[in-house]
């Protein structure tokens, strides 16, 4: 059947509590930007953003019984653990759990099925005890006992074939392996789901003993005399959680395609180095290279909501490691800020430029640029791009002077660079986090900066002009000590003006006769000079800013 191209495949976000982790779903389309998009599902938690399909029927189990466990139960006054157990190395069969009581211990946990075998208790290998040994360590395991289990599909069919005849009888006539001497191994299990036939639980054979270990069913039975016993209670529930997959075909069941940690992942809305925004799409980007492929949503508002949540969950982990990070580190040291952003890079043969992503860092008095990631606290140490936070320029660039698609863009110049670093984000409310990180960045480090002199020349003469936080501008002749030539505060200056090169003048206005006062100077480094100026300016505005203040010591 063809699929016209306007039907709709997106739908409403969908919340749940999942072992108290709030979890969000919804169907979407997703490509790899080159091929037809296919129906997928979201599915969005604090940590992980996934990308489901939907199982076929073969497939309903979950995948999680492949592989050894480990599940917590806590043992109940009345009930125990709450299930039962077949097997033992006399059976030449691993210790299976054969039914799991409804609402019961085992039952609470959600984890344990019908069709598990427990491979250790409390750590403890049992794979070699015999069954009464298995029953012992069980019951003398303490309140809080963990398993380590696995599960075996096989012996799913077998075993609810087993309790399903108990549950209809109210007891259990003889529940008998009848190949466990054949092979002497796990094969003959398998053999009973797929091969034989079974009328009421009862098969010719030795018996395979089975123990409940819930206090309200008191069977220790080795025999099928005690199996009676065993199966006389009607609250028991033999299936569990698992043997309802069994007869789950024509459910839905989402298995991961893939998945993309959140933590230091961006994103983005555009093609990959380019700034061709995509039209009802997006991708996620994780640190470990990992992508969700282009993300199509046929509705605006539902594709917003996607960008608000994951965009959130991700801020919100970085500032967790931000925080993290920052117990190694004193006052003056902390980092302000971490984020993608993309650097515009021009090509030698290309009118245009590209853009590579990088990861911004504000920490103490340093800006730094890394390529990918610091995924610990020795990773900062190895940034490729450091520049300091006091002699560099941060300009949000105007919309009519973008020089190309891409938005929320901002100029970072170093002094003494050739020119300016052209960076975007992808949102405006990113843009602003910057800004504000960044004033934050220049407070902090003028603080501890204290005070920086440049040489200058001054009437004709070599001389000292120095920005102290504390004091404001001065100039210094000759040796150390002596009285300044000159000194204002910061709070007089009205203007300042330069040639580009090196000179450059200063107006002060006099606190008493208030008029107007010029000074002349000339400084090689003239742009290292004025970049500091514009932080030590910068930070005493910010400084005197009790709305700003606040917004630094809340966080």
């Amino acid at each position: 059947m063809r699929v016209e191209a306007s039907e709709k495949m997106t739908t409403p976000i969908e919340e749940m509590i999942d072992e108290k982790v709030k979890i969000r779903t919804g169907m979407v389309r997703v490509s790899d930007g080159k091929t037809r998009p296919e129906p997928a599902r979201l599915r969005l938690s604090m940590e992980t953003l996934a990308v489901q399909k939907e199982a076929p029927p073969r497939e309903t189990r979950p995948a999680m019984h492949a592989r050894e466990r480990m599940v917590q139960i806590t043992r109940q006054k009345v009930g125990g653990l709450g299930l039962s157990i077949k097997g033992g190395a006399e059976h030449k069969l691993p210790i299976l759990i054969s039914r799991i009581y409804k609402d019961q211990a085992a039952d609470q946990t959600g984890q344990l099925f019908v069709g598990d075998a427990v491979i250790k208790v409390n750590g403890e290998y049992i794979t070699a005890c015999p069954h009464d040994d298995a029953v012992n360590i069980l019951r003398n395991a303490g309140d809080l006992v963990v398993l380590t289990v696995k599960h075996y599909r096989a012996a799913t069919p077998f075993l609810q074939k087993q309790a399903d005849a108990t549950s209809d009888n109210e007891s259990i006539a003889g529940d008998e392996h009848p190949q466990h001497h054949a092979n002497g191994g796990w094969g003959s299990v398998a053999g009973l789901g797929d091969n034989h036939n079974h009328d009421n639980a009862s098969v010719k054979g030795t018996p395979v003993t089975e123990t409940s270990l819930s206090a309200n069913h008191n069977s220790l039975g080795r025999n099928d005399d005690c199996w009676s016993r065993a199966g006389s209670a009607t609250n028991s529930r033999p299936s569990s959680v698992a043997s309802d997959y069994v007869g789950s075909i024509g459910r839905k069941h989402w298995v991961d395609i893939l998945t993309v940690p959140l933590m230091m992942a961006y994103v983005t809305r555009y093609v990959f180095g380019t700034d061709k925004l995509r039209p009802n799409s997006f991708e996620v980007r994780g640190i470990n290279g990992a992508s969700t492929g282009v993300i199509h949503c046929d509705d605006l508002a539902i594709m917003s909501q996607w960008l608000k949540l994951i965009t959130d969950n991700i801020v919100g982990l970085t500032n967790l490691q931000t925080k993290l990070y920052n117990r190694n580190f004193a006052a003056g040291e902390r980092i302000e800020y971490m984020g993608w952003v993309h650097e515009g890079v021009l090509n030698n043969n290309q009118p245009w430029q590209t853009y590579k992503p990088r990861f911004l860092t504000l920490k103490g008095t340093d800006v730094m640029l890394f390529d990918t990631p610091p995924v610990n606290v020795a990773g900062l140490s190895k940034c490729p791009y450091v520049l300091k936070v006091y002699q560099t320029m941060f300009r949000v660039v105007k919309e009519s002077e973008n020089v190309d698609w891409r938005q929320h863009c901002f100029l970072v110049q170093a002094s003494g660079a050739a020119g300016p670093r052209y960076l975007s984000v992808e949102t405006r409310q990113e843009l602003l986090r910057i800004e504000s990180a960044w004033t934050a960045a220049i407070l902090t480090s003028v603080i501890k900066l204290g005070k920086k002199t440049f040489t200058v020349s001054y009437e004709g003469r070599t001389a000292g002009l120095t920005l102290d936080w504390s004091s404001g501008f001065s100039l210094n002749e000759g040796a150390p000590g002596n009285p300044p030539v000159w000194a204002y505060r910061f709070s007089q200056l009205r203007g300042s003006s330069d040639d580009g090169k090196s000179k450059l003048k200063l107006h002060f206005q006099d606190s008493e006769t208030r008029a107007i006062e010029t000074k002349e100077l000339e400084c090689q480094i003239l742009q290292s000079l004025l970049f500091c100026m514009h932080a030590f300016l910068t930070a005493k505005v910010a400084s005197v800013d009790p709305a700003f203040l606040s917004s630094i010591q809340a966080t």
